[in-house]
Order: structure tokens, then C-alpha cells, then sequence
């Protein structure tokens, strides 16, 4: 009887043994994935259903069928920088062949940005092309047309970071003119991304039109700047970066895309090229942000 209550008792230690040292290992293992799996923002776009071609066509013409097709409309108004209203007012307007793709497959700007994987917010805007991309952790989140600085006020380029915001406010060179969405990239200057009307060419004084649609995302996306006090700035808001030139006596760069669909690809190098000498500045504030926001939960 001894023998097997000792025999009893072995395997029942043994079987506990096993059964804890399981859970260590069940344990161990969900540790390593949670460590691992770090949420990456991933969006799934429509591709079109065939390859994309472009043709010209009378705006007027092509208006008279397609005017009520709200979908056809905003991917036209976006291909030839301008909104529903001006587009009555312009003469030969870019159609592409296949409208069945979401707007990303009809802008310039890659899906992914590899260079950018480490940043968590960053806004481009392509003085050539007249359009805007807004990436996080290299991920392309929103693009879309824009219409920036005339010849004789051009916008800007370089490096900028978002401070203040205002749904509505008046700009600086006319009282009359209500700028809707504005968000100030350029304090000194009154330089900012706004809604105001897209005729479908630089006319700005140098800040960066949009579309209310788009104007209205970017105000909620990027960060305004956190003061230190009425004078210093403890940290700066959301990276914009502006590049290239425009040539303002040439004919529109988009109307290029009926002889060539890819004349205004932007590739992942060139904005890697673009963005490197920026990065580590871009990388600093948002370290000094993420600090702070650490620091106001303590």
C-alpha cells in the first residue's frame, strides 16, 4: 500500500510540474508576441481594373453627362487641381479611361515610404505636381490636389511644422477673404494649408490651397505646437515639407498625363531624397512630443 501511495503522489507532482511548467511557457510566449506585434496603420485600396490611360476632353462637353456622377466628379476634379465650381470655367480637362480605382492609383505619391516608417505624422506637398500626401509611419493616408503660390508670391519650401489652428480666420493680405480649416505652417510669414477655391493653377499668396474635404482632414490629422510660454516654443506641431519648383510660364504639368499616365510619379526615392536632410529634426521633436505626452499622463 505504501509503495503505491508513493507512486501515487510521484505522479501527481509530476503531472503538476508539467502542468506549470506549460503555463510558464504559454506565458512566455504571448509575452514575445505582444512585445512583437506593434499596431501598424494598413490600408487596403481599390486598384482600378485595368490600366489607367488619360484623354482630353471639353470641360462643358464632358460635364453634360457626367455632371450628377458625384464619384467621376471628384476624381476629375482632383486630376486637374481644381474644384467642382472652377472646373465649368476651364477648357481642356484631363479623363482618365478608368475611373474604377480609389484617388491614390491617380496621384503621384507612393502608397509606401520605407524612410518613413519611423515617422508618426508627416505632411508633403509637390510644388510640380500641385498635390499633397499625408503619410503615417510610411503609410499613405491622404492625398490630394492643391493649389500653392502664384509666380509672383511663391510658397515657401523646405522644412515647416504645424503650430496654430483655426476653423475659420482672415488672411492676412485681404480682410474679405474667410479662410476656412487654416492651419499655420509659417508663423512670421502667415503661411498655412487652408480650404479656399481651386482654379486649377498656382494663385495663391503663397499658402497652400485645398479642398474642403481635404482641408478639413488635415486640420483634425496634424498637431498644433505645444507654447511654453506666450513667447517659446516647448514643441513644435506636425512636420510639412514642401518641394520642387513650378514652371509658371509652361503649359499645366497634369495635362502631360495623356501622352504619359506616369509623367508625374513621384517615387519613393525621391521622397526619401527629399525628406532625408529633414529627418533628423523631424525625429527630435516628435521624441520631444512623445515626452511630453508621457510626462501630462504622469
Amino acid at each position: 500500500m505504501k509503495k503505491l501511495y508513493y507512486t501515487a503522489n510521484g505522479l501527481l507532482i509530476l503531472i503538476l510540474l508539467l502542468l506549470a511548467s506549460c503555463k510558464k511557457s504559454d506565458t512566455i510566449k504571448l509575452t514575445e508576441n505582444t512585445e512583437k506585434e506593434k499596431p501598424v496603420k494598413k490600408i487596403e485600396y481599390k486598384k482600378p481594373e485595368s490600366t489607367v490611360s488619360y484623354q482630353f476632353y471639353k470641360a462643358k462637353d464632358w460635364l453634360k453627362t457626367n455632371e450628377a456622377d458625384s464619384t467621376k466628379i471628384a476624381l476629375v476634379t482632383a486630376l486637374n487641381r481644381t474644384d467642382k465650381a472652377n472646373l465649368k470655367k476651364l477648357d481642356s480637362i484631363v479623363i482618365p479611361t478608368d475611373f474604377s480605382g480609389d484617388l491614390v492609383y491617380y496621384m503621384p505619391f507612393p502608397l509606401h515610404v520605407t524612410a518613413l516608417e519611423e515617422v508618426s505624422k508627416v505632411i508633403i506637398f509637390s510644388y510640380p505636381s500641385q498635390t499633397f500626401a499625408a503619410y503615417e509611419n510610411g503609410e499613405l493616408v491622404r492625398t490630394g490636389p492643391t493649389n500653392m503660390g502664384r509666380k509672383k508670391d511663391p510658397t515657401p519650401t523646405g522644412l515647416f511644422f504645424t503650430n496654430w489652428k483655426a476653423e475659420k480666420t482672415t488672411s492676412t493680405f485681404n480682410d474679405e477673404w474667410e479662410l476656412k480649416w487654416n492651419f499655420n505652417i509659417e508663423n512670421k510669414l502667415g503661411v498655412g494649408f487652408h480650404q479656399y477655391e481651386l482654379p486649377g493653377y498656382p494663385a495663391s499668396h503663397s499658402c497652400l490651397r485645398l479642398l474642403e474635404k481635404d482641408a478639413k482632414y488635415l486640420y483634425k490629422f496634424a498637431d498644433e505646437w505645444i507654447l511654453k510660454d506666450k513667447e517659446n516654443v516647448k514643441v513644435k506641431g506636425t512636420p510639412v515639407v514642401v518641394f520642387g519648383s513650378y514652371d509658371f510660364d509652361g503649359p499645366k504639368p497634369w495635362l502631360q498625363l495623356s501622352s504619359d499616365p506616369e509623367a508625374l510619379n513621384i517615387s519613393e526615392n525621391e521622397i526619401e531624397t527629399v525628406t532625408k536632410p529633414f529627418l533628423k529634426q523631424i525625429l527630435e521633436n516628435q521624441n520631444l512630443r512623445e515626452a511630453d505626452k508621457k510626462t501630462a499622463e504622469i
